[in-house]
C-alpha cells in the first residue's frame, strides 16, 4: 500500500517547478491532489497530465491565494471532489516578484510581497485546519532568504518568509494538540524557473563553485522533503524550518 493511499492534498501553487513537483511525488505515493493554480492553466493542465503517467488522481482549481473569496471555493472544490476530510496542505504558492531597493518601495509593494507569500498561507492554513484531524500535516514554503535577510533589493520577499517560519511555529503550537503537524522548508539554489528569471548568472556559478555540494538543487529533492514532513515519518517533528541548500551557511 503507498504511503498516501485514501488522502487528500491541497497544494497551492502547483501548476509548475516545485509545486509541480510536490503534486507529482504526492500523487505517486497515493495521494488525490488538488492543483491549485492562478494564472497558468496550461501549466496546471500539464501537471494533471504528468500526475495521469503516474498512476495519479487529481483536479485543478484556479484561485488567487490572496484572496479570501477564492481560498474558501479553493476548498469548497476540493470538499466537492474528494469529500470533507483533508490530510495534507502544502503551501507553495509565493515569490519574489522583483528586486527594489527600501528607497523604491511603495505601499503596493509591500503589501504585493505580504500578501502573495504570507497572506496566502495564512487563509489557506485558516481554510484547510477544520477539514483535518490528528495525522493531519501542513507543510509551508518559508526560503533561505528568510534565514539570512535575501539578496541585494530581496528586503521584503525575506521579511515575508520570515514571517512563514514564525507562522510556522506559532501553528505548531496551536495545532499540536489537534494532533496536526505543522512545519516549514527554507530552499535555497533550486534549479527552477524562479532563479532563471531573479537571479543573475554570476550568482549561480558562484554557487556551484562555493556550495559545499558544489551544485544547485533540483526540484524532486524539496518534493521527497515534502513527502517526508507531510507523512508520518516525521511523526514528532512539528513547529520546524528544515534548510535544503546544499551546505550553505548564512551570513
Amino acid at each position: 500500500m503507498k504511503k498516501f493511499e485514501g488522502k487528500v492534498a491541497v497544494v497551492t501553487g502547483g501548476a509548475r517547478d516545485l509545486g509541480r513537483a510536490v503534486c507529482i511525488k504526492l500523487a505517486e505515493l497515493g495521494a488525490k491532489v488538488v492543483v491549485n493554480y492562478n494564472s497558468s492553466e496550461a501549466n496546471a493542465l500539464e501537471t494533471l497530465a504528468l500526475i495521469k503517467e503516474v498512476g495519479g488522481e487529481a483536479i485543478a482549481v484556479k484561485a488567487d491565494v490572496t484572496k479570501e473569496a477564492d481560498v474558501k471555493n479553493l476548498f469548497a472544490k476540493t470538499r466537492e471532489a474528494f469529500g470533507d476530510k483533508l490530510d495534507i496542505l502544502v503551501n507553495v504558492a509565493g515569490g519574489i516578484m522583483g528586486r527594489k531597493t527600501i528607497t523604491e518601495q511603495d505601499e503596493a509593494w509591500y503589501n504585493l510581497l505580504m500578501d502573495v507569500n504570507m497572506k496566502s498561507v495564512w487563509l489557506c492554513t485558516r481554510e484547510a485546519v477544520p477539514m483535518m484531524s490528528a495525522g493531519s500535516a501542513i507543510v509551508n514554503f518559508s526560503s533561505q532568504a528568510g534565514r539570512d535577510g535575501g539578496g541585494p533589493g530581496a528586503s521584503l520577499y525575506a521579511t515575508s518568509k520570515a514571517a512563514v517560519l514564525c507562522f510556522t511555529r506559532a501553528m505548531g503550537k496551536e495545532l499540536g494538540p489537534q494532533g496536526i503537524r505543522v512545519n516549514s522548508i527554507c530552499p535555497g539554489m533550486i534549479n527552477t524557473s524562479f532563479h532563471d528569471r531573479f537571479t543573475a548568472p554570476a550568482g549561480r556559478e558562484n554557487l556551484h563553485r562555493t556550495a559545499p555540494l558544489r551544485r544547485e538543487g533540483e526540484a524532486y529533492e524539496v518534493a521527497d522533503l515534502v513527502a517526508y514532513l507531510a507523512s508520518d515519518e516525521s511523526s514528532y517533528l512539528t513547529g520546524t524550518g528544515i534548510d535544503i541548500n546544499g551546505g550553505c551557511f548564512f551570513s
